[in-house]
């Protein structure tokens, strides 16, 4: 799976079915722009379906991490769909022996 697939999976089922934004496209959601406070204008609650979302979607782990790098990593589109990219390859990494 590529960042763009990634990214299309976070706009369509996440952000727009998930959350159930009913005007606004997948299209039209910026992969630079915001999802908190401006921008998309997500609150904490919807932060916790978006959570959901990725580890239902992509089977990786978002649950525990520091609040900093929650911060970092869903920052946007483009920042969310680069940590699921990064998690999805250290899944696929072979187990040294």
């Amino acid at each position: 799976m590529n960042i763009e697939e990634i990214k299309n999976i976070i706009k369509q089922k996440i952000l727009i079915d998930r959350l159930e934004l009913e005007d606004i496209t997948a299209e039209e959601i910026d992969d630079k722009d915001p999802l908190f406070i401006e921008g998309l204008g997500l609150d904490s609650v919807e932060a916790l379906d978006v959570v959901a979302g990725l580890e239902e979607e992509f089977k990786i782990k978002v649950q525990g991490m520091p609040e900093e790098q929650t911060r970092e990593h869903f920052y946007s589109v483009e920042t969310l769909s680069k940590f699921v990219f990064s998690q999805l390859e250290q899944k696929q990494e072979p187990l040294l022996s």
